[in-house]
């Protein structure tokens, strides 16, 4: 037990900024810091820390508490564990009470794992500095590989004998059960006898994020009594390699300070960059990368360089990966080494400021980089050339932020010489089939609702149906309005107006003016710039741009003439727009019930898609004021003030434009 005195001193010299930023990547925002939440999935940081009150709060899932809750939420610890773990990070002595043995029985398997690998852990080390074998070959090879012993140290490397149950034998004579032994893998029992699974191998150990030892690798000496070189832990309740990354312990801080990481593969890698004075480095200790392992790197850092020796089929089979970095909007750049070299020989032989200025001088962007390795195998062949750029936009397409996608799209269309519309073209194409493949699972997870009670009555309607508008896709509202536009642009349709009575009056328009006289005119509120300038998608707003220059000279486009533009992008978007795989059956006629045409109630369709698609820009505009007010600073009630009143103001039109939206559709 930890008495009341030593709980009172853990938590008088505890600061909650300290805490946290061991495991999360804190900004100074006024009085307090802020960061991206640890405790759920957030692009936009909701994470509030205050030094003042010393207590964390995310605005975001809404957990909150002192530097004991958040080691205890993060750590998944108990109370007394969250308070040994604080007290050993502020060198607080802790003299317990000694526990019973009903205490030690109550102790739960999650916390015999850690305490057996711990016993382990000691165990490695003792073995590694303290017995004949150890020195003579777990030291001997250490020493030959150049690694110093302030390093042996700090990585706490050790050494498991080469007698079959060394380790086995040891934990049993002290207390340590058989199951425990099985369930985190150090022992292996078969046919009643026991196994040591690391013997004979240097042992590395693998640290959880706050420091305890989960898990162990372990390099075999003799290669000729194992094809394996390499043995990790299997998965168990504390060992979850999709989780871990290797040195990320040792490497938070520097990562976090440095505002960098870099990722490379072997245990080796990450010892000689650390003996090499480059500390913010991790591996990934030779598995595939995952989104756990990408997402534990970006709580400190935007940004990765990923370390390759010159294996170019190691690199390719990578990219998966590396893409999977990209989605995350993490900046992504590549250093590969010379051949014959990979981060730990090349370390090896060079002084540290050595290593840092060649990692500075030939760190490349990953999309430049992946584009020259790809293109050295394509040898002029059209086919394999045009894979190539279908590998390079997909990486592009996965890329949330659109301006960087942007600027990446005119790079790559300059590397192949192609033209930016085509490139734009292609990756918003695999832009709406990643979204399409999204909304599929997301559907397959959501059990469909039960209507097997409801009678489905079909009956004829007067009014031809628009095209399908999906309000959780941009592209959709946009896409409409250009659909318009490049259809009925030069056909006049009826609209109602005011004359000078004041009175309202029917008047023929182009389509094209409506349009966009509204797109022109209008603007969102609270800003200066008009709806044309709010496109998203490049190739619609050019597009739109096309009528609206056409106006002005007298010669509005048609589709005839977008059909045939020089731009082959161009050509097979309009083509792609005005394109309908739907009629309507002749059927209707033949029993006298006839629809409208969409050409026959352009009043209709122009109001509809333009209120769609300014109703999607009220909703982004509502998101953003969201961030902005979670973004605040809670003691600036002033700025507070402006924002509720700007929500409310546009809660209030995106309300009055869906009970319009609500009536058009219900026309008959």
């Amino acid at each position: 037990m930890i008495s009341k005195e030593v709980i009172e001193k853990i938590f008088d010299a505890v600061r909650i900024e300290d805490v946290v930023s061991d495991f999360v990547s804190l900004k100074r925002r006024g009085v307090n810091m802020i960061g991206l939440c640890p405790f759920h999935k957030e692009k936009t940081p909701s994470f509030y820390v205050s030094p003042a009150k010393n207590i964390y709060k995310c605005f975001g899932c809404g957990k909150g508490g002192n530097s004991v809750d958040f080691v205890m939420e993060h750590e998944k610890f108990t109370y007394p564990e969250a308070l040994r773990y604080l007290a050993k990070k502020y060198h607080i002595e802790i003299e317990e009470q000694e526990q019973t043995a009903e205490e030690i029985a109550s102790m739960n398997e999650r916390e015999s794992l850690f305490h057996l690998t711990a016993f382990a852990h000691a165990f490695f080390q003792e073995q590694l500095h303290q017995t004949d074998e150890g020195r003579s070959i777990g030291l001997s090879y250490l020493n030959e590989r150049s690694i110093r012993a302030d390093i042996i140290q700090k990585f706490q490397l050790g050494y498991s004998p080469e007698i079959w149950d060394a380790f086995t034998k040891k934990a049993l004579a002290n207390g340590y059960k058989k199951e425990f032994l099985e369930k985190t893998g150090l022992s292996i029992f078969k046919d009643d006898k026991a196994y040591d699974r690391f013997r004979g191998r240097i042992m590395f150990p693998i640290h959880g994020i706050s420091g305890r030892v989960v898990g162990f690798g372990g390099r075999i000496m003799d290669k000729e009594k194992s094809p394996a070189k390499y043995v990790n832990s299997p998965e168990s309740d504390i060992y979850h390699k999709s989780n871990l990354l290797y040195g990320l312990y040792l490497a938070r801080t520097e990562i976090s300070r440095k505002n960098i990481c870099y990722l490379t593969e072997g245990y080796m890698d990450v010892i000689s960059m650390h003996q090499a004075g480059i500390e913010n480095v991790v591996a990934s200790s030779g598995t595939s990368l995952t989104t756990e392992q990408i997402k534990l790197i970006k709580r400190f850092t935007p940004n990765i360089t990923i370390l390759y020796d010159g294996d170019a089929a190691g690199i390719k089979a990578s990219f998966r990966g590396i893409d999977m970095i990209l989605e995350e909007g993490m900046n992504v750049r590549i250093v590969l080494f010379p051949d014959g070299h990979d981060p730990d020989s090349f370390a090896r032989e060079r002084t540290g400021d050595e290593v840092k200025h060649f990692l500075d001088e030939n760190a490349r962007d990953f999309i430049t980089f992946k584009a020259d390795l790809l293109l050295k195998d394509t040898h002029n062949d059209p086919i394999a050339l045009s894979q190539v750029v279908g590998a390079i936009i997909n990486s592009i397409s996965l890329i949330p932020n659109q301006i960087t996608r942007e600027l990446y799209v005119r790079q790559c269309a300059d590397m192949m010489k192609m033209e930016e519309a085509t490139v734009m073209n292609q990756l918003n194409q695999y832009r709406r089939k990643q979204y399409q493949e999204k909304r599929k699972r997301e559907q397959q997870q959501i059990p469909p609702e039960d209507n097997s009670w409801q009678t489905i009555v079909s009956k004829p309607t007067t009014v031809q149906p628009l095209t399908p508008i999906v309000d959780k896709d941009k592209d959709l509202k946009e896409r409409e309005l250009v659909r318009l536009l490049v259809l009925y642009g030069s056909q006049e349709m009826k609209c109602m107006v005011e004359n000078e009575q004041q009175r309202p009056e029917e008047v023929s328009i182009l389509v094209t003016d409506y349009i966009l006289n509204v797109l022109e005119n209008e603007q969102m509120p609270y800003e200066n710039r008009p709806f044309i300038d709010q496109f998203e998608n490049s190739s619609y707003k050019q597009i739109v741009q096309f009528f609206s220059e056409g106006r002005k000279i007298g010669q509005i486009p048609t589709y005839d003439s977008l059909k045939n533009h020089p731009e082959k992008a161009i050509r097979e978007l309009v083509i792609d727009l005005i394109s309908n795989p739907y009629s309507v059956s002749d059927g209707w006629e033949n029993k006298r019930i006839f629809t409208k045409t969409e050409a026959e109630q352009l009043n209709f369709a122009c109001e509809h898609a333009l209120l769609c698609f300014q109703s999607n820009l009220v909703g982004k505009k509502l998101q953003q004021i969201e961030q902005q007010l979670l973004q605040l600073d809670s003691s600036d009630e002033q700025k507070q003030n402006l924002f509720l009143d700007q929500y409310l103001f546009f809660t209030d039109i995106k309300k009055r434009i869906a009970e319009f939206l609500n009536r058009t559709e219900m026309v008959d």
